[in-house]
């Protein structure tokens, strides 16, 4: 069974750091162009941050730059994203997803583009 399961989701204060973890199983991510994305309440889901680690091509959405980071762990099976300085507007369902490699990190992010996506984990940031 094709599966992706998001964790690392929390309640934390503005200005604090989480990292989420995507675990793939039944399919290796390091063949996939894996994306991390979020739905706050009322929203559009947003591509936040998309990787292709066969490339090492890395897209980050404006709202993201310079605070989240993605990485990948190939003997994990495992993309990570790093969340740092946390803002209010951080807030919602964050979502991992999987598309093939002929879609680029910035089509998938933008276009939010995904043949896998996973159940999300909720990122709450207050005081």
């Amino acid at each position: 069974q094709l599966q992706l399961v998001e964790s690392g989701g929390g309640l934390v204060q503005p200005g604090g750091s989480l990292r989420l973890s995507c675990a793939a199983s039944g399919f290796t991510l390091d063949y996939y162009v894996i994306g991390w994305f979020r739905q706050a309440p009322g929203k559009e889901r947003e591509g936040v941050s998309c990787i292709n680690s066969r490339e090492g091509r890395t897209y980050y959405a404006d709202s993201v730059k310079g605070r989240f980071t993605i990485s990948g762990d190939n003997a994990k099976n495992t993309v990570y994203l790093q969340i740092n300085s946390l803002k209010s507007d951080d807030t919602a369902v964050y979502y991992c997803a999987a598309q093939s490699t002929i879609t680029s990190v910035q089509h998938m992010c933008v276009f939010k583009s995904a043949v896998y996506w996973g159940q999300g984990t909720q990122v709450t940031v207050s005081l």
